[in-house]
């Protein structure tokens, strides 16, 4: 049995206030729930290890660079993450393919130096909407899992995270089907099962895209969605709070 996760990504979000009340709405609010885990902007996750170490609450980081360290100005490293107490990292997200231009060659080497400095990478995986109708979308989550398999060996899944966010419904209010989740979810672990089917039986894939209070059970009661990656419901730990409680 693969224990259920949900992930908060806060993406550009937040201030010292702001996240004190919400952290501890979290901590308070799950107590029942083991698999909670908060990914902040760089700035907060000093404030995160302050008031979630001793605590059911992992945290984490939205990105980081694939180098270990010199002259990349603006850029974190993976070891600077673990300096804050960082477990998770957020690796490939769509808008950092989209908008900063992150290919799935780049995306595998942050993986990669992820998992060297013993942080769990959260993979990011999912289609455009032109994609899915042109019905692409087995073909480009195929892709974006591939680069990373084929750069780390498949063997690496097994101690990482994947998660599949229909780009088109991400911050869209819109939501796939629990039926429509599930046959992608469904397709990355057989994906994976060809590669190696112990580890296709152990990874732990995450639906995100406009997930709700509302929603969430049902799409976590499919068999191959394994939590979810939740954006703009994080930010109030009422509806986070709500989402891991349909998790537990």
């Amino acid at each position: 049995m693969r224990q259920k996760l949900v992930a908060g990504n806060w993406k550009m979000n937040g201030s010292l206030a702001e996240n004190e009340v919400l952290l501890d709405g979290v901590v308070a609010g799950t107590r029942e729930f083991p698999g909670v885990i908060c990914c902040a902007p760089y700035p907060y996750l000093f404030q995160m290890q302050e008031k979630l170490q001793g605590t059911h609450v992992a945290w984490g980081a939205q990105n980081l660079s694939q180098y270990e360290r010199g002259a990349y100005t603006g850029e974190v490293s993976a070891a600077m993450l673990k300096d804050f107490g960082c477990s998770y990292v957020i690796i490939g997200h769509s808008e950092r393919r989209a908008i900063f231009g992150e290919t799935s060659m780049t995306v595998a080497e942050k993986f990669k130096a992820a998992q060297d400095a013993g942080l769990v990478p959260i993979l990011c995986v999912g289609e455009t909407l032109s994609e899915r109708e042109a019905g692409a979308t087995f073909a480009v989550v195929g892709e974006q899992l591939d680069a990373v398999a084929g750069f780390v060996g498949v063997s690496a899944l097994e101690d990482a995270v994947l998660a599949y966010e229909p780009v088109w419904a991400i911050g869209t209010g819109k939501t796939a089907t629990p039926q429509q989740a599930q046959d992608v979810h469904r397709h990355l672990r057989e994906r994976v099962a060809l590669m190696n089917s112990e580890v296709a039986g152990k990874v732990r894939i995450l639906y995100g895209g406009s997930v709700k209070s509302s929603n969430a059970a049902e799409l976590f009661a499919m068999p191959d969605i394994d939590g979810g990656l939740i954006g703009g419901a994080s930010l109030v730990a009422s509806d986070f709070c709500d989402i891991c409680r349909a998790a537990a």
